[in-house]
């Protein structure tokens, strides 16, 4: 286990954590321990303090709810039989995940508030200076990263900085405008990158160029949150190549080689992982544990007493986008993994995995799976591309039990920086010729492809090229949000266009494929679904409503 995570079990026996699984967004501490001027009295509790903005209260949030905003809502993927509301663009007030990532969010920004408070409470002579600048750069980064999910995702939200407060009048909380929100995010992010140190003082610390890497995907959201009749404003989009040029060639991170590296034990904190969760394999605490891989894992045979992702996969407008495949008719791909990274975020069947253990049908654990090959009609079999990203196979019960496992969640990957700056050289037109864009652009598609582009680059080729890089990552639905700041209709036309839809893979050879043919299910009419601006965002959650009534208001601006 990492010095991390022990320092987030240490904090929990010292002080017990502010992190509950209350229904209430709020989430109030008692008031003793937020007013505690020795609550922490050297360096080393404060650093434990802040291993739990790590995990814990990003746990609920990762578990389920990741992929059900970032992946399903965004049309990467998909569940053929659960989860469909974000699926189909009908979540409700009521949808369980809904809720779930609004309380989640505010769980990371209530420990970052109080932790924050107490660290300037603190009285103590042994807690330096340094110590007290770094954890609470920390907590503005978390905050920040907790705030850009809520406004993504809600719209107007309430931006909370002392918890205390709430205590007296938890009925007073109101909304903030979206504006507000995005200036509040990006004056947490400043703050961090001034604060935080260069290199990282623990494994999986997040560290100045972190921060700056969030600001390149700030000030490139931001550019259309304040551009005007369609247009993004260009002193943000500047900031944003600015931000991601810095990072790019002065961080001292670089793209791993091989893409499927990326997801290939040992990952952990690789040298492009620039923000990660940070989870451990901890049979008896449960919220350090990452949950994640037991709702993706395709089959038993490859889970650790779970695997409960068989109906879980691609999309075929996803599958459509990978080099290697083409459109043979309206309702049939057929091709190869030109891609790379079709086969590290997807499995096909007779695809070969030889880095995954699994169980074999004698019962022992073999080492080497290959994908089943479906039975039946390729008309009336539905089959999946299922999960391969962030599936680690079957391992040793000192190393995973059922939904506890050690590996940690991508939260920022350089690449997306590569790709950050291409799109803020698109700006405002079509296409971008930008020698520097397309150098980067290059970077991250030859990885892949081992091909590289023209001359330019289009807003089209970035959005698919961000699609195929980040699938099975929980990213490309705020990569749409990003667009309909600026351009609604586009956004909407994006989600029109994305077939989610059943369909069927055949291999030409099952035991040693060359391509596959992918065909839709002729009897699935429900394939496309419609987002206009009475679904895109997500509804306030019904629980949050009756707590705090005040969240139906018109948003006001906060008063920095």
């Amino acid at each position: 286990m990492r010095a991390i995570l022990r320092q987030t079990l240490a904090l929990g026996l010292l002080f017990g954590l502010t992190v509950s699984c209350s229904e209430e967004f709020l989430n109030l501490p008692p008031e003793d321990s937020l007013t505690d001027g020795s609550f922490y009295t050297n360096d080393a509790q404060l650093m434990a303090a802040t291993a739990t903005l790590y995990n814990l209260v990003w746990f609920d949030y990762n578990d389920k709810a990741s992929y059900n905003i970032g992946d399903f809502r965004g049309g990467t993927t998909l569940d053929a039989y659960s989860d469909r509301d974000n699926v189909e663009f009908k979540t409700t007030a009521s949808t369980i995940d809904n809720g779930v990532a609004w309380r989640a969010f505010f769980n990371v920004i209530g420990q970052a508030n109080t932790t924050m408070l107490n660290i300037r409470q603190s009285e103590s002579a042994e807690l330096s200076e340094e110590a007290r600048q770094i954890a609470i750069a920390e907590c503005r980064f978390m905050r920040a990263a907790a705030y850009e999910h809520l406004v993504m995702n809600w719209g107007p939200v309430p931006i909370i900085t002392n918890n205390i407060d709430l205590l007296e009048d938890p009925l007073s909380i109101r909304r903030h405008t979206v504006e507000s929100i995005w200036e509040f995010i990006t004056r947490d992010y400043l703050a961090a990158a001034q604060d935080l140190p260069e290199t990282r003082s623990q494994e999986g610390r997040v560290t100045s160029w972190s921060a700056e890497g969030m600001l390149s995907r700030t000030y490139l959201t931001r550019a259309g949150v304040v551009g005007a009749s369609g247009n993004r404003d260009q002193t943000f989009l500047d900031s944003a190549k600015y931000y991601a040029q810095r990072v790019i060639e002065s961080s001292g991170a670089s793209l791993l080689p091989e893409y499927a590296d990326l997801f290939t034990i040992p990952y952990d904190n690789n040298a492009e992982s620039l923000f990660s969760l940070q989870w451990a394999f901890a049979s008896g605490e449960w919220g350090s544990n990452n949950s994640l891989p037991a709702y993706l894992t395709p089959t038993g045979a490859l889970g650790n007493g779970d695997g409960w992702g068989g109906a879980k996969g691609a999309t075929f407008w996803q599958l459509s986008l990978y080099d290697g495949f083409e459109q043979i008719d309206e309702i049939t791909l057929q091709g190869r993994t030109v891609d790379s990274r079709l086969h590290a975020t997807f499995m096909l069947p007779g695809a070969y995995y030889p880095e995954l253990p699994y169980a074999d049908g004698n019962g022992d654990v073999a080492v080497g799976y290959t994908v089943p090959e479906p039975g039946g009609d390729l008309a009336t079999t539905v089959d999946f591309a299922a999960y391969k990203k962030y599936v680690v196979g079957r391992l040793s019960p000192t190393e995973a039990i059922s939904q506890h496992y050690s590996h940690d969640t991508y939260m920022l990957r350089l690449a997306e920086v590569y790709l950050n700056y291409v799109d803020a050289a698109i700006g405002n037109d079509d296409v971008t010729t930008d020698p520097q864009a397309i150098d980067y652009f290059n970077a991250v598609h030859e990885r892949a492809t081992s091909q590289t582009v023209a001359d330019e680059v289009s807003e089209l080729d970035l959005l698919e090229e961000r699609a195929k890089e980040f699938a099975g990552e929980s990213r490309f639905w705020y990569d749409l949000v990003r667009i309909h700041y600026y351009d609604p209709e586009l956004a909407y036309e994006v989600i029109s266009n994305q077939d989610r839809g059943l369909y069927s893979i055949e291999p030409d050879n099952p035991t040693d494929p060359t391509q596959w043919t992918i065909q839709q299910i002729s009897w699935d009419a429900n394939r496309f679904f419609s987002a206009s601006s009475a679904n895109f965002r997500l509804p306030l959650p019904i629980n949050e409503i009756s707590s705090a009534p005040n969240l139906l208001e018109e948003p006001v601006d906060y008063e920095f």
